[in-house]
């Protein structure tokens, strides 16, 4: 066997081992988390945020929610987390969810809207839902503090 064959095998080899790690990921998370951690949406941050929070959890994960704001209506969010695939899931469905609603409406989003797109997480993950709602919830009250503030300026 040449070099090239040695390469080529091991190369066809390591092909397969990461075939089989995503189907074990899917097959425990399921497809639309995995999509979500590995391609998140609407991760950063936003320059002067009119509401932001951020929230450590009783496991140590971090979550930082970014709002912009316009009108009443949430135009753009982001977020950041030190956290796993999950919790990163999480952060990029609940800021696309409040895009385009009124911060009422938004204070409206439940732990079960957020599990409704991605399907069921396992047990071990069940704070990352928790850390995304309290995290959104905590950016809409800052950004209510912020106008009440102005407003009496």
């Amino acid at each position: 066997m040449t070099d090239d064959e040695d390469l080529s095998d091991f190369e066809d080899k390591m092909r397969a081992l990461e075939e089989a790690i995503k189907q074990d990921e899917e097959a425990f998370y399921g497809k639309k988390t995995i999509e979500e951690a590995y391609n998140p949406k609407n991760v950063g941050a936003l320059e002067n945020p009119d509401g932001a929070a951020r929230i450590t959890d009783q496991k140590g994960d971090t979550m930082q929610i970014h709002l912009h704001v316009e009108g009443n209506t949430i135009k753009d969010s982001k977020f950041t987390t030190d956290a796993h695939g999950p919790t990163i899931a999480c952060g990029s469905v609940i800021t696309e969810m409040v895009k385009g609603k009124a911060v009422e409406e938004a204070f409206g989003i439940e732990i079960t809207d957020i599990e409704s797109v991605l399907g069921r997480l396992p047990a071990e993950n069940v704070s990352s839902p928790v850390l995304a709602v309290n995290t959104l919830k905590a950016a809409l009250e800052d950004y209510i503090h912020q106008e009440a503030l102005n407003e009496s300026t």
